[in-house]
């Protein structure tokens, strides 16, 4: 399974499936009956779905050599240039503990500090995403794409808040505001995997969010990458995604983009 050839990448991309789908099938077992809620900070939550899933996780992608990063129990990143797994085991954890459906299971792999491949399985939505760079990226198994839409005022976006908003001024609030007056319109799902999906397979045109952690983006920056989208950070860089900053698109109209997020004050 050697992420650099295109059986490699294809391999890892039906091992990360897998495991997520049964991740998500254990997760699933607790949507709805009232789990038991712990704080990892004021807003900032977690189950005991989370924990599990983590270590069904862990083990079940420790047949391959590469690091491996979750959530819930960290991990030690590879050495530059070598392989991560980044993997989220509930990303969405507040929506699942308050019945809504937009929760998923994230697993993404970096390889030189690039997204090459993900998977990620929503089952109360009933869908699944993959994508590995060079290969194309799929939605319950049909080919996925990004849009067309080529301008900013036309687009359908989406965003969303870091746990700190509360006290810290980057919260995103006034970039929130600016570019809704600019856009279509901007929607806040309460899942980065899903975000990040959501425009590889055409639904948003465009995604940006501040203080992302490495396992909220993996798996969807390199989704959207495979589905012939553009990801970078708030600078317009290719490279340095795992800072957190992050901007995707379609590509179409990124600039505009990125130019409209760094005007706010």
């Amino acid at each position: 399974m050697n992420p650099a050839t295109v059986e490699g990448r294809r391999d890892l991309v039906a091992l990360a499936l897998d495991a997520a789908r049964e991740a998500g099938r254990r997760v699933h077992a607790g949507f709805r009956r009232h789990p038991v809620v712990e704080h990892k900070g004021a807003i900032d939550l977690v189950t005991s779905y989370d924990r599990a899933s983590e270590s069904f996780l862990r083990e079940r992608l420790a047949v391959t050599p590469f690091a491996f990063v979750g959530e819930e129990e960290g991990g030690v990143s590879a050495a530059l240039g070598g392989a991560t797994w980044y993997v989220d085991p509930l990303d969405g954890t507040t929506n699942f503990c308050h019945g809504h459906p937009f929760y998923c299971v994230s697993i993404g792999l970096f390889v030189g500090g690039e997204p090459v491949l993900g998977a990620v399985v929503a089952p109360a939505l009933d869908l699944e995403w993959t994508g590995a760079v060079g290969l194309g990226a799929t939605r319950s198994g049909a080919p996925s794409v990004v849009s067309q839409v080529s301008a900013l005022g036309d687009a359908l976006l989406a965003t969303g808040f870091p746990y700190d908003r509360r006290t810290s001024r980057e919260n995103n609030f006034d970039a929130f505001v600016a570019i809704k007056k600019q856009a279509q319109a901007v929607r806040r799902c309460g899942s980065a995997a899903i975000d990040l999906c959501f425009v590889a397979d055409g639904t948003y045109d465009g995604y940006w969010e501040r203080k992302l952690r490495p396992w909220d983006l993996a798996a969807g920056a390199a989704i959207v990458r495979a589905a012939g989208g553009r990801v970078t950070t708030f600078e317009g860089a290719e490279g340095g995604l795992l800072l957190g900053n992050l901007v995707a698109t379609n590509g179409r109209f990124h600039d505009e983009l990125v130019g409209a997020i760094a005007a706010v004050p």
